[in-house]
């Protein structure tokens, strides 16, 4: 249920994973947030009366991109020591009603969407989940992603991966993505990777400097080197684009899936860290027609879906694989951090203790 407790309590619930995943000022800024945040601004007002599901609504990273797109224009000499790490306890909440204050303008259009954050480090952790698919059904693979956002996890025929020292992808690559390995390197299978084609419910064209710096915004400050691989990634785009649909996601998937199919050729449909705000009865429709195109798939024909999706509780990311025709159930391949900094290979969780969440903040595919 909606309330300002339920609301200052998604800050919270980020701040856990901000500390999980080493950003310890992002961290202080939404305890800040969660324990001093007033009303003296309209941003203020909106987020503490914020009528949806703050956390699956990923309200803190819509407010803190906003926040970062400030520092990084030079706007406000305050913001950006706070978001240096000079300031806490009250000092910095005070400090951030102040700059809430004075950025009403330029902060309230940064709450009415969710963050497209298009981060290409998430493409090796899902690589670990095609990796799988190619391992089971074959080596060629037709990708199909929805929530590409501007289609930078799409150019994952095009990176190269140091996955624990084990290579793949083009040696060539201006982006090599090479997250910390946490377990043995993998037997890599021969992959192939023939087309790739994504949609989103509003993609994001990344060659506009506009965007390329809202998508900057979205990038943790105190991960700069993500910064660099996302210009990089960019660069590729704008040397070469990618296929990019304007369309709902359900529309998209029922679409795509009636399609002919090339024999031989596994047709693979790929998402990260979007199922969270696809409606309820979208997500239905895709199951749907998951399941009915996993009916009449064939071994010459293959079907699989590669996910990565959160596990809130312990913030971590869950790679998770089902295939057809065997249409056995959803087996999980690696857990990784939300932007892959790291992956840990196999089903084998976290045994941290987590963070309690309400049911409707959690992610079931």
């Amino acid at each position: 249920m909606a309330s300002e407790e339920n609301n200052r309590g998604a800050f919270r619930i980020q701040e856990f994973y901000c500390r999980k995943m080493d950003a310890p000022i992002y961290a202080a800024i939404c305890a800040a947030i969660a324990d001093g945040l007033d009303r003296d601004s309209e941003t203020g007002r909106k987020l503490l009366d914020w009528p949806g599901e703050p956390t699956r609504d990923a309200l803190p990273l819509r407010l803190i991109g906003g926040l970062h797109a400030l520092v990084l224009a030079g706007k406000d000499a305050e913001l950006a020591e706070i978001f240096a790490g000079k300031l806490e306890g009250e000092a910095l909440q005070a400090a951030l009603n102040r700059v809430l204050v004075r950025n009403d303008a330029a902060l309230l259009p940064w709450l009415d969407g969710p963050p497209q954050t298009n981060e290409p480090g998430r493409s090796g952790a899902l690589i670990v989940g095609l990796l799988e698919v190619a391992r089971r059904l074959g080596p060629k693979l037709e990708i199909l992603e929805i929530g590409s956002s501007g289609g930078l996890n799409l150019l994952i025929d095009r990176y190269r991966f140091d996955l624990g020292g084990a290579l793949l992808g083009p040696a060539d690559s201006p982006v090599t993505i090479a997250p910390v390995w946490l377990g043995d390197p993998p037997d890599l299978p021969a992959l192939a990777i023939v087309s790739t084609r994504g949609c989103d419910v509003q993609p994001l064209d990344v060659t506009d400097p506009a965007v390329e710096a809202r998508l900057s915004a979205y990038v943790w400050a105190e991960t700069p080197m993500r910064l660099e691989r996302l210009q990089k990634a960019i660069g590729m785009i704008r040397e070469r684009g990618v296929r990019l649909d304007k369309a709902d996601a359900a529309d998209w998937v029922e679409t795509r899936l009636a399609e002919p199919q090339e024999q031989g050729v596994t047709r693979v449909l790929m998402h990260s860290v979007v199922w969270q705000y696809v409606p309820d009865a979208s997500t239905a429709r895709i199951r749907a027609a998951m399941e009915a195109a996993g009916a009449a798939a064939t071994p010459e024909r293959p079907l699989a879906w590669v996910a990565m999706e959160p596990d809130r509780a312990l913030g971590e990311q869950v790679v998770s694989v089902r295939a057809w025709p065997d249409g056995g159930p959803r087996i999980t391949v690696a857990t990784a951090h939300a932007h892959a900094a790291w992956v840990r290979p196999g089903a084998e969780r976290s045994s941290e203790q987590g963070i309690l969440l309400d049911a409707a903040a959690e992610v079931r595919i």
